[in-house]
């Protein structure tokens, strides 16, 4: 049965039908809840390969991609191409990924217990992230699942590849600058903090605590701390929510005025 099903994957590689045999065939190998197939390419917000009918695409998907990736484990783990293999977002996420308002706002609303995503470079500046997604009805994956979707996944991401090559300019027609996007990460508060406190404010935006603030930036934990203070002072603010609702509201302007030009 399973040399059937791969056989079957080959045969449709090339066609746009591709994701949803594919789809079909690693519900062979595991139980899965939801299941999303995303392209990210430098300079363009994200393109949804799977699903593909716009009925199966939930709010929170379109905010996902409309917005919010950029503050995405999973996104960011790509751009640092920390990536091999189905990797568990548990292994990615930074330590206080569950307190940021990302999770409360977007992320909490797919109502997943465990995500774990393949990654394939598709060619230098492209990567396509397939995640599989399970709701509490089914639990945590079992390591026999696990290891089946590890054991396929070279397989998997070549044939990904082969559609890619025979199919991408069905999607790259629909992609659209993420110029804004990048503006408000860089700009974020530019007139009122330090070129330290943005850098620190990002981090803290991605759900990073101030130990691992601290770590990654090769300073004490005090000086994250008073960083922090000083942020919340000089953006009038008491709490990690005020301040990604100012960057959002910042990232609307930013949209606003490029869509004006």
């Amino acid at each position: 049965m399973f040399n059937r099903n791969i056989a079957l994957l080959i045969d449709h590689s090339r066609l746009k039908s591709f994701p949803n045999v594919l789809v079909q065939f690693l519900s062979e190998l595991c139980r899965f809840d939801t299941a999303l197939m995303v392209t990210y390419k430098k300079s363009f917000k994200p393109i949804i390969i799977y699903p593909d009918d716009p009925a199966d695409m939930s709010r929170t998907l379109h905010n996902y991609i409309n917005k919010y990736y950029v503050l995405d484990p999973l996104f960011n783990a790509i751009q640092k191409q920390e990536l091999s293999a189905f990797t568990r977002l548990s292994e990615i996420a930074p330590d206080s990924f569950e307190t940021t308002e990302y999770y409360q706002s977007c992320y909490k609303n797919f109502d997943l217990v465990e995500e774990f995503s393949l990654v394939t470079e598709l060619n230098k500046q492209v990567s396509c992230a397939l995640t599989l997604g399970r709701k509490s009805s089914l639990g945590p994956i079992s390591r026999a699942e696990f290891q089946r979707l590890q054991n396929s996944s070279p397989v998997i991401s070549s044939l990904i590849r082969q559609f890619w090559l025979s199919q991408s300019q069905e999607y790259v027609q629909y992609e659209k600058s993420d110029s804004a996007m990048k503006q408000a990460l860089a700009s974020f508060a530019a007139g009122a903090l330090t070129r330290r406190e943005q850098e620190i404010t990002v981090l803290i935006l991605q759900g990073h605590s101030s130990k691992a603030i601290a770590g990654m930036l090769n300073i004490s934990l005090g000086t994250v701390k008073v960083h922090r203070k000083n942020i919340h002072t000089r953006l009038n603010i008491s709490s990690q929510s005020e301040i990604f609702n100012l960057f959002l509201t910042h990232l609307n302007e930013l949209e606003n005025q490029l869509g004006s030009e």
